[in-house]
């Protein structure tokens, strides 16, 4: 079947927010695929055809990847101009990209998917707005963690240095994190929504910046979709299995499994933060997981970690 690709743009206030669709199916269940910092969408497709965008299309899906304001092709791009962060993600951001995609699939119910922060973009939404939840089919992350605890060489040098002074020092010179420019990530972050991430990666409570929305407290009485978490076997910080694991805790009773992708735990590699997406054997190794998990076969996924 021949597969085929459209752009979109969701218009959030003044902003153009863009996602692209990828599907051979256009009935197909419909999937939303979100980045994490200082990326855009390409995280889940290239130009080639490879990505788990493109595997999934394949597979029958109607999948839409989005770019977070200013990112990727979303207009306009970030500057010292920019004043928004993460709370304007969760709160206006994420619940434009859903109403879109339910309005071109005529209220089917849509499988949320994430990398990384995207993970914590996306939980903290259907926490602080219970009935979009109910529309949510299945959630499934790759390396999301919302604070970090590990201790080690990488933690100290990644986020205590890089993330949480050096970015800091870029912001007061330029007006925002210029990531791309100085090959720290594949696009840039404002200096709110660094800022906003930098203190809920601290172990301390989650609670919104903005108007102290406790989105820990109001977690133990929601209830999030079905949701798989991968954790990559060869992550020391930016997605630790310990990490996931809290994340996984934190966000309140649902059903859920924990994969850690590992030799040990039986995988064909010890994945990365990054090749847990991008690995050529991620299509025969764990992906075909992602796809039971999409059709409810929960059963065939089992926690290992």
């Amino acid at each position: 079947m021949e597969k085929r690709q459209q752009d979109h743009f969701v218009a959030v206030g003044d902003e153009q927010l863009y996602l692209k669709r990828i599907y051979c199916r256009e009935d197909g269940p419909p999937v939303l695929l979100l980045h994490g910092v200082m990326a855009n969408g390409r995280t889940f497709y290239s130009e080639s055809g490879r990505g788990l965008a493109h595997y999934l299309a394949e597979a029958g899906c109607d999948v839409f990847v989005a770019d977070l304001r200013g990112r990727g092709r979303s207009q306009p791009k970030i500057s010292r101009a920019s004043r928004h962060g993460q709370t304007e993600t969760i709160c206006e951001d994420l619940p434009a990209l859903h109403r879109h995609i339910r309005e071109l699939k005529n209220g089917a119910p849509v499988h949320w998917m994430a990398h990384s922060w995207g993970g914590v973009h996306m939980s903290s939404c259907l926490i602080r707005f219970p009935e979009l939840a109910e529309q949510v089919a299945s959630l499934v992350y790759f390396g999301s963690k919302r604070s970090v605890r590990v201790r080690n060489l990488n933690k100290l040098v990644e986020v205590d240095f890089m993330w949480n002074i050096a970015s800091r020092v870029l912001i007061r010179l330029f007006g925002y994190l210029p990531a791309r420019r100085i090959r720290l990530g594949a696009d840039d972050e404002s200096d709110k929504s660094h800022l906003q991430s930098k203190l809920w990666a601290q172990p301390k409570p989650w609670v919104d910046s903005d108007d102290g929305f406790d989105y820990g407290a109001a977690a133990q009485s929601a209830r999030l979709p079905p949701a798989l978490y991968f954790a990559a076997g060869n992550d020391p910080c930016r997605g630790h299995p310990e990490d996931v694991r809290r994340f996984r805790d934190e966000s309140g009773p649902h059903l859920s499994r924990l994969r850690l992708l590992s030799r040990r735990a039986g995988h064909l590699h010890d994945y990365n933060h990054v090749s847990l997406l991008t690995h050529p054997d991620a299509i025969r190794d764990h992906f075909p997981l992602v796809l039971a998990w999409l059709h409810g076969r929960y059963e065939e996924v089992v926690e290992n970690y």
